[in-house]
């Protein structure tokens, strides 16, 4: 017996469900050529188009090319290219002069010159000490005199004076004598050296003593309280022992002298500072 909705000799899949079963009204399936008929109009409306197009693009006429305004431009451009290369130009000359003037100075060129003159140097005006800071003159050497043993030397105003091998001896004018030895061990030969004995009175001032310790004396020189200046007179004995006397005379009046003793290029040996004399 065949159940409904069979077809005779087939028998029914018993996994199918209802949507695998034959609906009597479904829509049938689409047709291969139905398809290809709705291909073939598409692209014959495409190419519809597209010459429709092609018509057209072909009756338009395209404006003329703006050659004019092309050149302006490129010559605008042009000229703003230059000046800017100039403006460059201008400013890296003028770091170049700048920093060569900062090196040297120019004077002004003179209407026949053409090139730049370097200018003089600046005149130096030589330091000229002042009236207070005046040098003192060069020191001319005395001329020793050399006098033998016991030989009296008139000093002046009734002073002698001469020398032995001891020493200095002299008379005032009142005929007293005094003597300063040079062999009683009170005064080093072997060293620059001066004394210094005065004696003043109404008719003036009288200084001396003995220098020693070098053969090279030039001169022995008396400085006052006021910078005043007295060169004495020089004696010594045959074959310059290495020592001698000086002596000198000043006004009535005390005052402190100073002595030096100079060599004979006028440098300076030895000195006693000023007492009352």
């Amino acid at each position: 017996m065949t159940a409904p909705g069979t077809t005779p000799g087939t028998a029914p899949d018993p996994d199918a469900g209802p949507e695998n079963a034959s609906d009597p009204h479904a829509a049938p399936a689409p047709d291969a050529a139905t398809d290809d008929a709705a291909d073939a109009a598409t692209r014959a409306e495409v190419d519809r188009i597209r010459e429709a197009f092609a018509r057209e693009a072909f009756g338009v006429t395209p404006s003329p090319v703006p050659l004019a305004a092309v050149r302006r431009a490129g010559r605008s451009f042009r000229r703003r290219r230059t000046a800017t290369f100039s403006a460059l130009s201008v400013l890296g000359a003028a770091t170049v002069v700048a920093a060569v003037v900062a090196g040297v100075t120019y004077t002004t060129p003179s209407p026949s010159a053409s090139a730049p003159v370097a200018a003089p140097p600046a005149t130096v005006t030589p330091r000229v000490p002042s009236p207070t800071s005046s040098p003192e003159p060069a020191r001319t050497p005395t001329p020793v005199r050399v006098v033998a043993s016991g030989e009296r030397v008139d000093a002046g105003k009734g002073w002698k004076i001469w020398l032995t091998a001891e020493g200095k001896h002299w008379t005032d004018p009142d005929g007293i004598e005094n003597s300063r030895s040079v062999t009683d061990g009170n005064i080093d030969t072997a060293t620059p050296g001066v004394s210094h004995q005065a004696s003043t009175s109404p008719a003036g001032g009288f200084h001396s003593g003995l220098y020693y310790g070098t053969r090279s004396v030039g001169s022995v020189e008396l400085t006052g309280p006021k910078g005043q200046k007295t060169a004495a007179t020089l004696l010594e004995l045959p074959g310059r022992p290495g020592w001698g006397v000086w002596y000198a005379r000043t006004g009535p009046k005390g005052s402190e002298v100073s002595v030096a003793v100079y060599d004979r290029a006028g440098r300076l040996l030895t000195e006693l500072p000023g007492f009352p004399g």
